[in-house]
């Protein structure tokens, strides 16, 4: 299937490794002249070389002027941004009792509120062009909560309202809203995480994996390039008409609809 994004222009938010280098690497195979963004100039500038068309560079959208440097080097490098996929390093993991005020702040700072300077500067331009597509990376914890990661699902859940909203307001102009949702897939957070679980629990981190893979319907972890295939679908031209929706690639693992 030729997903209509050849030529488009993609900013891939935190893509120099995990999910968000997945979803570069699949907007990439599909054509699209992609900005590789991260803390770690060098990698950035390394996963855009193996990209048909891409561009790395370094960034900290935490900063000052970090949105304003990431779109003009979109903009200098390839025009006008089609495709916005937000994305963010996981706030530390921790149990609600554990979360402190400043905690939260900065949750709600790094999944919230620099996406929304972002896409204040990429939005006029989808909304004129009528075309469009903004995807958020979120986690499976926006429809069922998990214990040991509550600053991740307070500050995503946030993201999630605030993307409904926004779906409704810009869909008019053609532009899509989305989130996908992942569970347990092979990257190097989860890996932590299952490092850091073995640790609390006092167990092997190969028995936290494999209990982990059991209790998944799929029976196994999915893999970082199935999640940018998805991805990749939801910015496409013939997902033209799903937007406001919070998608789940979770192998069946959510216990909701």
């Amino acid at each position: 299937m030729d997903l209509g994004v050849s030529g488009r222009v993609a900013v891939v938010c935190a893509s120099t490794g995990g999910l968000g280098a997945a979803v570069a690497r699949a907007l990439g195979a599909e054509g699209a002249k992609v900005v590789v963004s991260g803390r770690r100039d060098e990698v950035a500038r390394e996963v855009a070389a193996e990209l048909p068309t891409g561009a790395g560079i370094g960034v900290d959208l935490l900063a000052p002027n970090g949105v304003d440097r990431l779109v003009d080097f979109a903009e200098t490098s390839f025009g006008p941004v089609d495709i916005v996929v937000l994305n963010g390093p996981g706030p530390r993991p921790g149990r609600v009792t554990e979360v402190g005020e400043d905690d939260l702040g900065t949750a709600v700072d790094s999944l919230l509120t620099v996406h929304h300077r972002l896409l204040a500067r990429v939005l006029p331009h989808m909304r004129s062009a009528g075309w469009g597509r903004v995807l958020a990376i979120g986690s499976s914890a926006v429809v069922s909560p998990i214990a040991d990661l509550a600053l991740s699902g307070i500050g995503r859940t946030a993201l999630a309202s605030y993307l409904k909203m926004l779906a409704t307001e810009v869909a008019p102009d053609g532009v899509t809203v989305n989130m996908l949702l992942p569970g347990r897939v092979e990257t190097e957070r989860v890996r932590r995480l299952d490092a850091e679980r073995a640790r609390r629990s006092g167990i092997e981190v190969d028995a936290v994996r494999a209990a982990s893979a059991a209790a998944i319907p799929a029976r196994r972890h999915g893999t970082p390039a199935e999640f940018g295939a998805v991805a990749a679908f939801l910015c496409s031209a013939q997902a033209s008409y799903v937007t406001g929706s919070a998608v789940r690639c979770d192998g069946g693992a959510s216990p909701v609809l």
